[in-house]
């Protein structure tokens, strides 16, 4: 099992939690790139898919650096109307 798919399952399952720099190796190899605001972006970010330009709008976790759960449910929900998991 590579590192994407031990991610992927990670996602996946609801029990789980899943790391930022997780998140962030998983949408890169999905083709997403991260795009910040600007200068008072903060902690928001903004993946954008290079083929398809789908955008991916989340906060990153702070003080910690696990994801919270309802940010998980919608990046698994916009990845499957995507076609991606």
């Amino acid at each position: 099992m590579s590192k994407l798919d031990k991610i992927i399952a990670k996602l996946l399952n609801p029990a789980s939690t899943i790391t930022f720099q997780e998140l962030n190796y998983l949408l890169g190899q999905l083709g997403y790139i991260e795009k910040k605001t600007g200068k008072t972006s903060g902690s928001r970010i903004a993946y954008i898919n290079i083929t398809n330009k789908h955008i991916l709008r989340i906060h990153k976790p702070h003080p910690g650096n696990e994801l919270k759960k309802y940010v998980k449910n919608y990046i698994v929900s916009e990845l499957k109307k995507q076609n991606l998991l």
